[in-house]
């Protein structure tokens, strides 16, 4: 991989980790709990939804953001770039695509993860 395009990722993934961080924060800064019921079956149910969808939101926000710090200590390893699987050098598109990817795409179909 080219020195220059290695630095582009390196900086895309430090600003995606400034990034998730930040929505995670805000989403803790506004996060409320509601443990009771109310009047209406309705309004219950969507509270119930909008609660069930928050979190399913920052859950995936955490995820990214483990995925998005594990590149980063790659590139601090001198791994980055290379499946952690076989050890082959990654596609660089298939890096360009997806930053953060461990795998490369013959190891993933392997493996089977998604």
């Amino acid at each position: 991989m080219v020195a220059r395009q290695t630095d582009l990722l390196r900086s895309f993934l430090e600003d995606e980790q400034a990034r998730l961080q930040a929505v995670i924060a805000q989403m803790d800064a506004e996060g409320t709990v509601n443990l009771g019921y109310g009047n209406h079956m309705a309004d219950d149910a969507s509270e119930a939804f909008e609660q069930a969808k928050d979190l399913a939101l920052r859950q995936n926000a955490e995820q990214v953001l483990a995925q998005v710090e594990d590149a980063l200590a790659r590139f601090e390893q001198g791994t980055y770039g290379r499946c952690e699987q076989c050890g082959a050098e990654i596609d660089p598109a298939r890096i360009k695509a997806l930053p953060y990817v461990t795998h490369c795409l013959r190891c993933q179909q392997r493996l089977g993860i998604h």
